[in-house]
């Protein structure tokens, strides 16, 4: 059974960090091995882009603390950012006081868009192609009979009519396709190439565009969870000034975008570093998330932060979670792999899952640290390790060098450069 609970993570090397995972989720030499040795080879790499020169590395850290519906889950998080790790997994931890994080997904529909231009009526073309829905449907159901052996396939068809773009009026064809375990856009651009020779045929029109919109607002995650009030006291802040304080500064962006472009960031340093990790799509996962967050008009939070009757703290997050366990990178890059089997999942929407319930954790932990003590005091103390580095410190010297400089409050380059002459 695996544990989220690992005491003492933080302080143990790299080497016995690996054991109590291995220990913990059941992992094997070679599944570690991919992550020590960054994943994938250039040779390998050489098949999955073009121009390869060599490869990129970025840290992989595990969240710990998660319990998502009643499961705890390690987590993997690949980024640069420091405190983001630690951040998650503090509010976890917090957060298993209330019971942990509840989250539920839709159905994977994904979105495939064939924009028809050329067309002499709008609406007569709109209605010909809801007389030949079923048609269409059917003839977008038998393109992919794996995907329909597992239950996936075409749903539904949708046109809309767009009168005053810059070039004049066209017609705009959803079809809603249910990609199961898969992200979906090879399977949905599929389709809709398949699609758009009977659109020319029925409308008359030419099919100009047809591919996957990354605004899946049809495959949404959610996760909520509750903190017990007496939970959030820590130093001279009470429970109830903490809880407040989060509050307000989500006030500040369901409010205003210029805040909520921060909020949300924050989130998704949560959200894509498990994306990353999993070797799905971070880019679309970010493009649907901020089209996601002005769906109502005006761009603002995608969580929300409130409190129960009992007065404890309350967080909820919803936005499109399209992510894949099958296809893609995460089939073919051993660190991928290795990062789900840590995790346990077994379908598409489990991770969609672990992955809103981690960008809520990361949401609340930024949301603490502006509410109390400020931002600063945490990520410039990580943050100065970073600066040791570049002034030049390693080995034992850049702990002293950071520790010096958080204890100044003083985290530049110029003064770890000073430190260190002086070491």
């Amino acid at each position: 059974m695996t544990t989220s609970r690992i005491s003492g993570f933080y302080n143990m090397t790299i080497e016995e960090r690996r054991q109590k995972l291995a220990d913990a989720a059941a992992l094997t030499p070679p599944d570690l091995g991919a992550w020590t040795s960054g994943g994938i080879s250039a040779e390998a790499a050489d098949h999955m882009i073009e121009n390869v020169v060599g490869m990129h590395s970025l840290p992989l850290g595990i969240a710990l603390n998660f319990m998502v519906n009643g499961k705890d889950v390690l987590v993997p998080m690949t980024l640069e950012e420091p405190s983001v790790v630690a951040g998650a997994s503090f509010m976890a931890k917090l957060a298993r006081a209330g019971g942990g994080y509840q989250a539920t997904t839709t159905d994977p529909l994904m979105i495939g868009q064939m924009q028809v231009i050329n067309v002499t009526n709008l609406n007569e073309a709109k209605l010909k192609i809801y007389e030949k829905k079923a048609e269409l449907l059917a003839e977008a159901d038998s393109i992919d009979p794996i995907l329909k052996k597992f239950g996936g396939g075409a749903r539904d068809l949708e046109v809309r009519i767009f009168n005053d773009s810059p070039i004049g009026g066209f017609l705009v064809v959803h079809l809603i396709y249910d990609v199961r375990d898969a992200m979906g856009a090879n399977a949905v651009n599929t389709a809709c190439e398949r699609l758009a020779p009977k659109i020319e045929a029925i409308t008359g029109g030419k099919v100009h565009l047809r591919i996957l919109s990354n605004l899946a607002d049809r495959r949404i995650a959610r996760a909520r969870c509750t903190i017990p009030v007496k939970s959030l006291a820590f130093d001279n802040f009470s429970g109830e000034q903490v809880r407040d304080g989060i509050i307000a500064a989500y006030a500040f962006a369901a409010v205003d975008p210029y805040r909520a472009a921060t909020h949300n960031k924050g989130i998704m340093n949560g959200v894509d570093s498990v994306v990353i990790a999993t070797g799905n799509d971070w880019r679309a996962i970010e493009a649907g998330a901020h089209a996601y967050a002005v769906k109502n008009g005006h761009y603002t939070s995608l969580s929300t932060w409130g409190k129960d009757s009992e007065g404890n703290l309350v967080g909820t997050l919803e936005m499109p979670m399209a992510v894949g366990i099958v296809g893609g990178a995460t089939k073919v890059h051993p660190a991928a792999q290795a990062a789900v089997k840590l995790m346990g999942v077994k379908t598409a929407n489990e991770l969609a899952e672990i992955i809103v319930s981690v960008g809520l954790a990361q949401n609340m932990a930024a949301l603490r640290a502006l509410a109390t003590e400020g931002i600063q005091r945490g990520h410039m103390s990580l943050h100065a390790r970073q600066v040791a580095i570049a002034a030049g410190a390693s080995g034992d010297l850049v702990e002293k060098v950071a520790a010096q400089m958080v204890v100044e409050k003083v985290v530049r380059i110029d003064r770890a450069e000073e430190i260190l002459k002086s070491l």
